[in-house]
């Protein structure tokens, strides 16, 4: 449909859209604004010059063709939703005009597997090699405990091992209390049990934890001997437990601790970083606070970075099942098999009905702040999301928390709440996070470090002591998407190797460790 001009005066000139807004694929029917654009612009488009109605701010999309109520709406050459009211050429297309749309996708398995060939160059990090053949990035002391109940006792024995006094042990990254609201008051059998277990068993065994201490109160549910009981954590990880009851109480607990962690300490110091392949890494896929911008320049770098990873022979995870949701399809088609398209399938299945019984659906979302950003449904936000997972086909498909043993581009059902969603992740064995963020997430992790990425140069700006690197280059013209997705790795590499995130510098990381709860609480 050819757009209708609006008025736009004699003699005017208009301005091309390449200069204001980004057209993704050349049938789209919307454009995403590089720069806020006021009422009253001389536009020129397809069909003509047009006069923009109304303000469209920066991020947000730009109609380029007239459509009637009820059309779909395509933007990266995908349905995005269906228009609510007529739109006319050079409109704001957003909340107001543009709703929900069902898309009933015919799934084809496998039929787009795009194998990425192996590096010409082998890339290496330094790394804790493990006796387990695994590599750490980390090395740090974690207590897990069992139960909320020991969550006080966990904290003050790792507050004595924060600041200065850990100058001490230069070798090891720290001690961090990984503690949680949950461990008793439920069923260990039941799925909320399981998944919590899986969690804090996942953290128990990471590679980047060196020294385990496992503190519990003595009565919970989820017991501390059931924590620990074939603990799949390397040989060479230090393990220790204890329970708050059996030592005495909260301050006998604290003093045993504290001893049982300074010998750890003196003990893991000895350890040394090696060089070791880039094969070696797992890393983490994530988004939070994301923008117009997201699926244009940060998630499609990252997805570069994960596709240069996978040629090493590494992993990479994605997560987020919610916002995957409508963006499906694409990720089916480069499954390795139907099998592992339909898990995925099922992981979807499975969040329809969680939804349902929660008295919700999966198109409550974008968040208030994510529409302030320029996405406007959750078929937009997916489409925009499944680009950090790059154009590797898809090995495995993986429950929250489980063990990820799959070389190669993964995918792990976690909410798209971001701190359970990188629990997750962590949990599944992530040595590296990567979060793309367009609003300004200041989310942090630990024992694996986080790496921040800025989808838009505005917020870095802002916000720059909060994020370790600009896409948002992207857009502005000074860097292409695979020189960003370049700089990823490299960083990754670095931060891999030792160098400390902006998120590490400021000690994020012990309060975001948040395992996701499911069922019932008696």
């Amino acid at each position: 449909m050819s757009p209708t001009p609006t008025g736009t005066a004699p003699g005017t000139t208009a301005r091309p859209l390449a200069e204001v807004a980004l057209l993704l694929a050349a049938d789209d029917d919307v454009a995403v604004t590089t720069a806020d654009v006021a009422a009253g612009t001389p536009l020129a488009l397809a069909g003509g010059a047009v006069t923009v109605p109304a303000d469209v701010p920066r991020g947000h999309k730009l109609a380029v063709r007239a459509l009637p109520a009820g059309a779909q709406v395509h933007k990266y050459g995908q349905v995005i939703g269906r228009t609510t009211a007529p739109v006319a050429p050079g409109e704001h297309v957003h909340a107001h005009n543009l709703g929900m749309d069902t898309v009933a996708h015919a799934y084809e398995f496998g039929t787009a597997r795009v194998q990425v060939p192996p590096a010409a160059t082998a890339r290496t990090f330094e790394g804790f090699r493990r006796a387990d053949g695994r590599v750490g990035t980390r090395s740090y002391v974690g207590i897990v405990t069992s139960v909320n109940c020991s969550a006080s006792t966990a904290r003050m024995i790792a507050d004595q091992f924060r600041g200065p006094v850990m100058d001490a042990w230069p070798h090891v990254d720290g001690v961090v209390a990984l503690t949680h609201d949950s461990g008793c008051g439920l069923v260990p059998t039941s799925e909320g049990g399981q998944v919590l277990r899986r969690t804090l068993r996942g953290y128990a065994a990471h590679p980047n934890v060196t020294g385990l201490l496992v503190l519990g109160l003595g009565c919970e549910m989820l017991a501390v001997q059931g924590l620990l009981a074939d603990l799949p954590a390397s040989p060479d990880t230090l393990v220790e437990h204890l329970t708050i009851q059996d030592e005495g109480g909260v301050r006998a607990t604290v003093r045993a601790g504290v001893a049982v962690v300074r010998g750890m300490l003196d003990e893991l110091d000895g350890r040394r970083r090696e060089t070791v392949p880039a094969s070696s890494l797992v890393l983490g896929l994530n988004c939070g606070g994301s923008d117009g911008y997201s699926g244009i320049t940060a998630n499609p770098a990252l997805g570069r970075a994960s596709d240069l990873l996978v040629a090493q022979g590494g992993t990479s995870v994605l997560a987020e099942t919610p916002e995957v949701f409508g963006a499906e399809h694409l990720l089916t088609r480069r499954a390795v098999s139907e099998a592992v398209g339909r898990r995925l399938l099922d992981r979807i299945d499975w969040w329809q009905d969680y939804m349902t019984r929660g008295g919700g659906t999966l198109d409550n979302n974008p968040s208030p702040g994510n529409k302030a950003g320029g996405l406007t449904t959750i078929l937009e936000k997916s489409l925009g999301a499944v680009a950090k997972g790059g154009t590797a086909e898809l090995s495995a498909v993986y429950e929250y928390a489980e063990p990820v043993v799959d070389r190669g581009f993964t995918f792990m059902d976690t909410p798209g709440y971001d701190p359970v969603s990188v629990t997750g992740l962590v949990a599944g064995g992530a040595t590296v996070v990567c979060f793309t963020t367009g609003r300004g997430s200041v989310l942090g992790s630990k024992p694996a470090p986080c790496v921040k990425i800025a989808t838009n140069t505005e917020m870095y700006e802002r916000m720059r002591e909060d994020m370790d690197l600009d896409a948002g280059r992207v857009v502005t013209g000074t860097a292409t998407l695979d020189q960003v997705g370049d700089e990823i790795l490299d960083l990754v590499l670095e931060v891999a190797s030792g160098r400390a995130t902006v998120s590490e510098e400021l000690d994020l990381g012990r309060d975001e460790f948040v395992p996701w709860q499911l069922g019932a609480v008696t």
